[in-house]
């Protein structure tokens, strides 16, 4: 049962996505195959804004995530308490994930921050679905960039499938592990060798 504070904030919240309809920018997200049954084209700066104005709220972001539209799915990525994003809400969350951008806000605003980033991100590299791909070496990426190194199992377990990515068929997937792999050798020497000698037919390592 949805509170009448929630449906409140929720019909606020849809109102003033109206208010700041942006035809150009969702014309433009369009033409680049980024696809929302409903995209107004609110920047992301106006909807971080919204969220510092919301603050962190678990029920109202559930709520959100429901609608099929941009800027209630990002928003709730933005306002979801990041002790209160189960493993089962993130299942159910990806099962919805249609996009990059929505892919990337996802892990940008909440799944680097959750306590079970690397279990998933493990999980989801070997997935054959290009977003759970995608997910999981943005969710590698900021753990490196956060100085997180992995254990000896990990990062073989990473170089194999970071090898299978670069020679995927799907770019953003290649990309994705890509630009992870580069975070990876920024660990350090020995990471960097690591990765030349694993991966060395198939990218270079700065």
């Amino acid at each position: 049962m949805v509170s009448q504070e929630t449906q409140d904030k929720l019909k606020e919240i849809r109102s003033s996505f109206r208010l700041l309809m942006n035809g150009p920018v969702s014309q433009s997200m369009r033409d680049k195959g980024i696809d929302y049954k409903i995209n107004w084209g609110v920047p992301l700066m106006e909807l971080k804004r919204m969220s510092t104005e919301y603050g962190k709220d678990y029920d109202l972001a559930i709520e959100l995530w429901k609608d099929h539209v941009r800027e209630c799915k990002l928003l709730a990525t933005m306002i979801m308490p990041v002790d209160k994003m189960l493993p089962e809400i993130t299942d159910i969350w990806m099962e919805s994930v249609d996009n990059q951008e929505l892919v990337e806000q996802l892990v940008f605003n909440l799944l680097q921050y959750v306590n079970y980033a690397p279990v998933i991100a493990y999980q989801w590299m070997a997935e054959n679905r290009p977003y759970y791909q995608i997910a999981a070496y943005h969710i590698l990426s900021r753990l490196f960039m956060n100085g997180q190194q992995p254990n000896e199992r990990g990062i073989n377990e990473f170089l194999d499938q970071v090898g299978v990515a670069l020679q995927s068929n799907q770019l953003n997937v290649k990309h994705a592990a890509a630009n992870c792999v580069q975070r990876f050798a920024q660990l350090g020497e020995v990471y960097k060798r690591m990765a030349k000698s694993a991966l060395k037919d198939l990218i270079e390592i700065f």
